[in-house]
């Protein structure tokens, strides 16, 4: 089975494929400060509970890919595929490893990893061209040409950070469920505040897209938009412009950039 780890500045998630199918995810936080043998403990209590695999670290796992944007946490990751799966494939995304996608833009060694993985998943699963919003930390805007390539994006404040930020700078404010309220216009401040961040990332999200489409193809109706990231449900009923939602984009991209170098290894 290949094992796929997506480290994001929040949340960290973990896929198990066999073959084309995920069969199993978890999802944890970020955390720069655990080291290589505590990342260790972490995946064996995580793995351990999978019926198809044995009860050792690595038991049944036959290859492993990683992604992160959060530097420190990639390096305690390399030395985790060292010291612990030292006999399994193992592909971090890093610069020269073969992606697929040409990347076009001013510096192509400051997109994020993460970013690139997404647009190889689309551009397999949907072809170009294509725009990925990821909601993360930030929310990502992505472009795909029609001939698979990485052409550039937008980043904006995800819709956590901006929940933290009206909690911390507003006097009378608080931080509050991320959840869909009664009505768009708030009865209470609860209310008020759940309003905007729906409604208002629904509208940057249909704004943002529109305004690449009109760049990114002469036909609108040719652009697919896929949804991807841990609170993109929230958002997909309220916005008109998306077309796909694909939950595990990112770890898809990661199985699919395995295969095309673990026969280089």
């Amino acid at each position: 089975m290949l094992l796929t780890i997506d480290v994001g500045n929040t949340h960290t998630v973990l896929g198990l494929f066999d073959g084309e199918d995920i069969v199993e995810h978890w999802r944890i936080s970020t955390d720069a400060r655990r080291t290589a043998d505590e990342l260790a403990v972490l995946l064996q209590g995580l793995m351990g509970m999978h019926p198809l695999l044995g009860d050792e670290l690595g038991d049944g796992i036959d290859g492993i890919a990683i992604c992160a944007t959060v530097p420190s946490v990639l390096h305690e990751l390399r030395e985790v595929t060292r010291r612990y799966y030292g006999d399994v494939p193992a592909v971090l995304v890093e610069p020269g490893v073969k992606t697929g996608v040409p990347i076009l833009t001013d510096n192509p060694k400051e997109v994020g990893a993460d970013r690139i993985i997404n647009a190889v998943a689309a551009v397999e699963l949907y072809g170009g061209p294509a725009i990925v919003v990821d909601f993360g930390t930030a929310t990502t805007f992505d472009a795909v040409s029609a001939r698979g390539e990485y052409v550039g994006g937008v980043i904006a404040p995800g819709i956590e950070i901006s929940v933290e930020a009206l909690g911390v700078k507003g006097a009378q404010l608080r931080k509050i469920e991320v959840a869909r309220p009664r009505s768009v216009i708030g009865k209470n401040t609860v209310e008020a505040m759940q309003a905007g961040i729906i409604y208002g990332f629904a509208g940057q999200v249909d704004g943002v897209v529109s305004r690449m489409v009109r760049e990114l193809a002469e036909d609108p109706e040719e652009v697919t938009v896929i949804a991807t990231g841990g609170l993109a449900p929230m958002v997909l009923g309220e916005s008109s412009v998306i077309d796909e939602h694909e939950p595990w984009l990112t770890l898809i991209g990661l199985r699919l950039v395995y295969e095309r170098n673990v026969s280089r290894m």
